[in-house]
């Protein structure tokens, strides 16, 4: 199982981003997501509509402490950052957990986050999206494997196409 935890957000601020690392989250592959912060019932209700709409058992939801989910954690916890270790160093040893929490900032990232998690991984250690550092993270965890990502139950499927876009609605 992956989960994804988004700390730190802030309903008026950065609702298009949290919406942004859940769409990630669930297109590539992330069983939830779960975030701390402000609650926005908006955000969720958005994040479970495309759900229903496009598949899968995605869910999402708010918690109230971040450091509870991580220490409480079964199975690794790996938070993004650029200040971490070089992902390429460590995915091998991430992919042989069975359950991994990826923990990704959203405002400033409270100190004891690198302390408690398991690991600090580094998404080429430059300035960059939370959302791409997600996006590329679980894209290596899973070797390309979730792509491309049939989901059952999925009212709208996208038809591949040169020009134009088309869905399916099932």
């Amino acid at each position: 199982m992956i989960t994804v935890l988004r700390i730190g957000h802030r309903a008026g601020r950065d609702p298009r981003i949290a919406t942004h690392c859940a769409l990630v989250s669930r297109a590539l592959g992330a069983d939830r997501i779960l975030y701390t912060g402000e609650h926005d019932s908006e955000m969720e209700e958005s994040v479970r509509k495309i759900a229903a709409n496009w598949g899968g058992k995605f869910t999402i939801s708010h918690e109230k402490s971040w450091r509870r989910l991580i220490s409480d954690f079964p199975g690794k916890t790996v938070h993004l950052t650029m200040y971490g270790m070089p992902l390429s160093k460590k995915i091998s040893q991430i992919r042989k957990a069975k359950d991994v929490m990826v923990i990704v900032g959203g405002e400033k990232v409270p100190t004891a986050v690198y302390h408690i998690s398991d690991y600090n991984i580094g998404i080429g250690n430059q300035p960059h999206s939370e959302v791409a550092a997600l996006a590329i993270f679980l894209h290596e965890y899973s070797q390309g494997k979730e792509l491309p990502g049939k989901f059952p139950g999925a009212k709208i499927r996208v038809i591949p196409c040169e020009r134009g876009k088309r869905t399916s609605k099932e």
